[in-house]
């Protein structure tokens, strides 16, 4: 952070009980995102930094330039991306990758006997990297079987969505991938610089999507659904209501992935939970006729 910025910050006014609330308040009823007490703080710090950019000084009036029209809507977005992109990496959690490599081999044979695409999902794919990582062990596991993938990453922030269609990240993101991808899923672009080979891009898209808004998602019969690290930002309430869409958008035998621990006590009955002690997984059941499928 530079001096001028710094100096800023110093002179931005307390984020007050009052505003507080109203500025938690429209953020959940926006993004669903809920902000406790504790990252008070964080919410001052990203609304001080935007408000000094704009050179404005009050929360109120800044509020009210986010309520004004179609310029309201521009700065909301922007405001998003700042207050709800968080931190995602290459290869993040093994066990749970390892448990989609696994899934992808036992359905491969039905899926090719069907000639059907294996679908994958990516929700709250940040910058991509979590999608194109999932495109690396689907190349690995199905390409050369012949059988076809798609991966879909959807997130609310506009920004890291652009970044993750361009497939360009630091050099340093190499660390995070391992070393037997590098000759073939990663290409330099610089020295500081790397792409994504230009056969995972093409069988990925990255698409906006408010998570709120499921029920209006076109995605439907995925094969795997990865949501990791995304249900802790909500309401247990919320977090029931956002699985319950995920799980009608499972195909039969489908496998869904959550967060260890984001959500211990949920139950569906389409789905089966996975028995693994590192992963949190679920598998819809398979419908055995017309009118089960049906009545559920």
């Amino acid at each position: 952070m530079s001096q001028s910025i710094r100096n800023g910050l110093s002179t931005v006014p307390e984020l007050d009980d009052v505003q507080f609330n109203r500025w938690q308040g429209l953020l959940e009823e926006r993004t669903g995102m809920f902000l406790p007490l504790q990252r008070r703080s964080f919410l001052q710090t990203s609304l001080g930094l935007r408000m000094l950019e704009l050179g404005i000084r009050d929360y109120g009036e800044y509020y009210d330039k986010i309520q004004d029209g179609p310029s309201g809507v521009m700065e909301w977005s922007t405001l998003v991306d700042r207050l709800t992109v968080q931190e995602t990496r290459f290869f993040r959690d093994p066990d749970a990758l390892q448990l989609v490599v696994e899934h992808m081999r036992r359905q491969r044979p039905r899926l090719q006997a069907r000639e059907e695409t294996m679908e994958f999902w990516s929700v709250g794919c940040s910058s991509g990297e979590e999608a194109y990582t999932l495109a690396m062990l689907a190349e690995e596991n199905l390409a050369s079987t012949g059988l076809k993938y798609s991966i879909t990453g959807t997130d609310i922030s506009t920004i890291v969505l652009r970044k993750a269609r361009s497939g360009r990240y630091p050099l340093r993101a190499l660390e995070r991938i391992p070393v037997e991808y590098h000759n073939w899923a990663i290409a330099p672009l610089s020295s500081q610089q790397v792409e994504v080979a230009a056969q995972l891009r093409r069988r990925c898209c990255f698409s906006q999507v408010n998570i709120l808004n499921l029920k209006s998602c076109p995605l439907q019969s995925q094969h795997v659904i990865f949501c990791q690290n995304v249900l802790i930002y909500f309401r247990r309430w919320r977090r029931r209501e956002i699985l319950d869409a995920l799980a009608q958008r499972l195909a039969p035998g489908g496998l869904l992935v959550i967060g260890l621990g984001e959500m211990v006590d949920w139950e569906h009955p389409l789905l089966e939970s996975v028995h693994s002690g590192q992963v949190t997984a679920f598998v819809r059941k398979q419908s055995t006729s017309t009118g089960e499928s049906a009545r559920r």
